[in-house]
């Protein structure tokens, strides 16, 4: 490169140098305290961290808790803040699942393994970008896997973290609050719940030229995005057990628990048992032949049996108790759409077919009712003809969900 050119470039280099430490130095960036919300009492998992020396420390989300992000880099502060502490970590992490699978899968990924002294829950994106809920369905999700969590260990610390995509960024940048987040933030004031407004801290620094969305590594962040989300809850655990308080003299003590925010949330989610399903016509529970199927095929469901409704007029039943019945699907290019009927009523249709189904068998839950009566019921469920779409004529079906 010519000499001159060089001398008339070294501004620029060395700006964007300077830039670039300022990003990816562990000290770069001033977290906002107010990002990291404190609230209600949060001692029981230090009491027994230092007291017992023992933890049971729980992730639940999408893909971005799955993921080697920031999920890693918690349980390694935790592990040397607490260096003589035995913890069992939980990843509850699936790819692509909102909070309403999340709370109908609470039971089975994270209680079923015991009681959660610190648990860390992330779904605002998914919730936005996948489910695409309303402002009822991730409150009836979001509050499901709280209170759930809480009736079965009243101690469990909870901490709520809201991540970002392109669309919630740019929400955020102004200066408005994305809904999934607004839904999720008053579930967690009515409970208390600690949170941490990554999303916010993300748009306030990449508007002030401290942070580029590139750095922080998009919607599901590179290193350096899932550093700042670390950070800002080591920023909320040093708020919350700072102090001489020793852990010897507090005592463990339930979180308040206040009536439901909405009755029919799905704080008493469980998956339904396959064999209790009634296979009426052309219905089998099988592992599908992944192999022979056009679309990607996740690693983790490719041993799973299914319950497979394959062909127009393919029906089941089921019988449950319960205000809520939906099924928990892999959804692929050749989804389709099915015909329901609650306790003999009409044969209502619902689609199974997602907008990522076309390259991929996606996991997601389908609600086929949410406000009955909280009795026993029984649910019909047929795959309907689909002329505009003769290709799509299979239900696979992982777990029916109820209530």
């Amino acid at each position: 490169m010519p000499r001159p050119l060089i001398f008339a470039l070294l501004p620029l280099i060395c700006c964007l140098t300077f830039f670039a430490h300022r990003v990816d130095a562990d000290d770069s960036l001033t977290l906002d305290p107010a990002n990291a919300i404190l609230r209600g009492d949060f001692q029981n998992a230090r009491i027994l961290f230092e007291r017992e020396h023992r933890g049971h420390v729980a992730f639940i989300g999408g893909s971005i808790t799955e993921m080697d992000g920031y999920r890693p880099m918690v349980m390694k502060s935790l592990q040397e803040r607490f260096p003589d502490t035995k913890f069992t970590f939980t990843d509850a992490g699936i790819s692509s699942t909102c909070s309403t699978t999340g709370a109908f899968r609470l039971q089975r990924d994270v209680l079923d393994k015991g009681p959660v002294d610190l648990f860390f829950v992330e779904f605002a994106v998914n919730d936005d970008q996948d489910a695409m809920h309303s402002r009822e369905a991730a409150i009836r999700g979001m509050e499901g896997i709280i209170r759930h969590a809480r009736l079965h260990n009243p101690n469990a610390d909870i901490v709520l973290t809201y991540f970002v995509n392109p669309g919630m960024l740019a929400t955020s940048q102004q200066k408005k609050t994305p809904l999934s987040i607004a839904a999720h933030e008053a579930v967690a004031e009515h409970y208390q719940i600690p949170a941490i407004r990554l999303a916010r801290q993300v748009a306030s620094s990449i508007s002030a030229g401290d942070l580029s969305w590139d750095v922080y590594g998009g919607t599901h962040p590179k290193p350096a995005g899932n550093r700042i989300a670390a950070d800002l809850i080591d920023q909320l655990l040093d708020a919350a057990w700072k102090g001489d308080k020793s852990a010897e003299d507090a005592k463990l003590a339930a979180h308040p628990l206040p009536e439901p925010m909405d009755a029919d949330s799905y704080f008493r989610g469980r998956l339904l048992d396959l064999a209790e399903v009634d296979l009426i016509a052309k219905a089998t529970v099988k592992v599908p032949d992944w192999d022979a199927l056009p679309g990607g095929k996740r690693g983790r469901f490719k041993r799973e049996r299914l319950l497979c409704l394959e062909g127009v007029g393919a029906e089941c039943s089921l019988k449950f108790s319960g205000t809520a019945i939906g099924a928990y699907v892999l959804a692929g290019p050749d989804a389709a759409t099915v015909e329901v009927s609650i306790d003999g009523g009409e044969f209502q249709p619902v689609e199974l077919y997602h907008h990522h189904s076309k390259g991929l068998h996606y996991p997601r839950t389908v609600m086929f009712a949410t406000d009955l009566s909280n009795d026993a019921h029984q649910i019909k469920l047929r795959v309907a003809a689909s002329p505009e779409h003769p290709g799509r004529q299979v239900a696979r079906i992982l777990n029916f969900v109820a209530n």
